[in-house]
């Protein structure tokens, strides 16, 4: 009678193994691999966007005088008056504390012109 429980116990176990490494660790792998597709999707949809913001029409400046920079600030818009420092963000993305920091260093005025001459 023992034997028989410890024979269906160890088969059950075995059982449960069995299931978890044919059907649910595969699962996971392919859940975390859709999940790390869709990260990058919704990395280029917001490159893409921000590429062309500037010339979308509710964009508040003239799409000409913007230049792109990429990162870690999307771009600065040269206004007649100021000088603008765009971070174009798209459906619910948000600052990076990189480019929180820079907002600060900007509000408070700590921002300043260098000239670098070679030669």
């Amino acid at each position: 009678m023992i034997e028989l429980l410890i024979l269906f116990g160890a088969g059950f176990i075995l059982g449960i193994l069995f299931v978890y490494f044919a059907f649910v660790k595969p699962l996971k792998r392919k859940v975390a691999d859709l999940i790390s597709r869709k990260q990058s999707l919704s990395t280029t949809y917001g490159k893409i966007t921000e590429q062309f913001a500037p010339f979308m029409a509710h964009y508040p400046y003239d799409p000409q005088n913007f230049r792109f920079i990429g990162t870690p600030i999307d771009g600065i818009q040269f206004n007649e008056n100021e000088v603008v420092f765009v971070e174009i963000k798209s459906a619910k993305s948000k600052t990076s504390p990189l480019q929180n920091r820079i907002k600060w260093l900007i509000e408070n005025g700590r921002v300043r012109w260098k000239e670098f001459r070679i030669g």
